[in-house]
């Protein structure tokens, strides 16, 4: 069946594509067989957490939590342009832009965060599973998103502290236009006793977010 809508996922620090390729083939792409998921998988960066090695990242981190005021840029601006091209392809090869969403997992959300509130592109929407918005990068967005936000976090996540998420949320709704009425509300889910990590009630919630999306 020919794809009509697309979801690029944005893997967490020091993880592998192929790993969550597993787990949406499984969990999410049997409902949405019109879908094409699209999984990059981050260059090799020295992260400074862990002492300089050489591990899969969008851009360096220096501690967990991390720091408000750490902010890798060029690592970054870099990872944004490799996402926006993604974007770009997708809608070169005719889907359009509001059938395009973002989703990461930790590191990954806050990547899809970063290009998906700064793009020029109405897109469908952002799940952002365990993750953050960087402080250093806020000064960047400007205007609050044409679409809606899904964003899930457990209570007990350790590595990104569900306050950074719920941080986050309130950043993202005090921004001009962030009022809800165009169907671009955000929407906190929490899930009680889950780390740093998913769960089935997730999965779910993401499963029902994109369903809505899709349909409208």
């Amino acid at each position: 069946m020919p794809h009509r809508a697309t979801v690029i996922f944005a893997h967490g620090m020091g993880q592998s594509n192929a790993t969550w390729q597993m787990a949406f083939a499984k969990a999410l792409a049997p409902q949405f067989p019109s879908v094409q998921w699209l999984l990059p998988q981050a260059p090799l960066r020295r992260v400074s957490i862990n002492q300089g090695m050489l591990r899969p990242s969008w851009f360096d981190i220096w501690r967990l939590p991390p720091h408000p005021s750490e902010y890798d840029e060029q690592a970054i601006t870099e990872s944004i342009s490799a996402i926006e091209d993604l974007i770009l392809n997708q809608i070169h090869s005719g889907i359009e832009a509001k059938r395009i969403f973002l989703m990461g997992f930790s590191q990954g959300a806050a990547l899809s965060l970063c290009v998906g509130l700064t793009t020029l592109n109405e897109l469908g929407g952002i799940i952002s599973m365990s993750g953050w918005l960087p402080p250093a990068y806020r000064s960047h967005i400007t205007l609050g998103p044409s679409f809606p936000i899904l964003w899930c976090h457990g209570t007990d996540d350790r590595e990104i502290p569900i306050s950074y998420g719920r941080d986050a949320v309130e950043f993202i709704k005090a921004l001009p236009g962030s009022d809800g009425s165009r169907g671009n509300g955000v929407v906190i889910r929490t899930y009680s006793g889950l780390k740093h990590a998913i769960n089935d009630a997730e999965l779910a919630d993401i499963a029902a977010f994109l369903g809505a999306q899709l349909q409208s």
